[in-house]
């Protein structure tokens, strides 16, 4: 019997802090957008992911 194949991430290091990068460049340059505090929590979320939020 096969081993299964190892599952590869998606996302790399780099993507989480281009990512981040890019929601924090909208939070600051859209503070009173009622969907701010969404991208807020986000940005959060993808510095817990990459482990250096």
């Amino acid at each position: 019997m096969a081993e299964p194949t190892r599952s590869r991430a998606v996302l790399s290091d780099e993507d989480f802090k281009l990512l981040q990068e890019a929601v924090r460049f909208f939070i600051q340059n859209h503070p009173d957008d009622p969907i701010s505090s969404k991208y807020s929590s986000l940005y959060h979320r993808l510095g817990s992911a990459f482990g250096r939020g």
